[in-house]
């Protein structure tokens, strides 16, 4: 039962470091929209079996990843639309 807890914490606070500095820095260079997109959607899924599981450490572990990602996914969107209109390449 405590595995899911430390594999919860581990798996979040693992991800924070780059949540801090992309959102801080907006610097996206070399992230894939696509990695980001898919992430969010697998966690947002993650998510929601753990809600109807009634599971605490699968809802928090990735509410908290969730709502790290989301940012990074919407910079990393807006960086790459701007690339696109300034027709450099992304």
């Amino acid at each position: 039962m405590y595995i899911s807890y430390v594999a919860a914490f581990l798996t979040t606070i693992a991800f924070l470091p780059q949540a801090v500095k992309t959102i801080k820095t907006r610097d996206t260079h070399g992230l894939s929209i696509l990695m980001y997109m898919s992430f969010v959607i697998g966690v947002a899924c993650w998510l929601v079996y753990g809600i109807e599981l009634g599971d605490v450490a699968l809802i928090v572990g990735n509410g908290v990843t969730l709502v790290l990602a989301l940012p990074i996914l919407v910079i990393v969107g807006l960086n790459d639309l701007r690339a696109w209109r300034e027709g450099r390449r992304f």
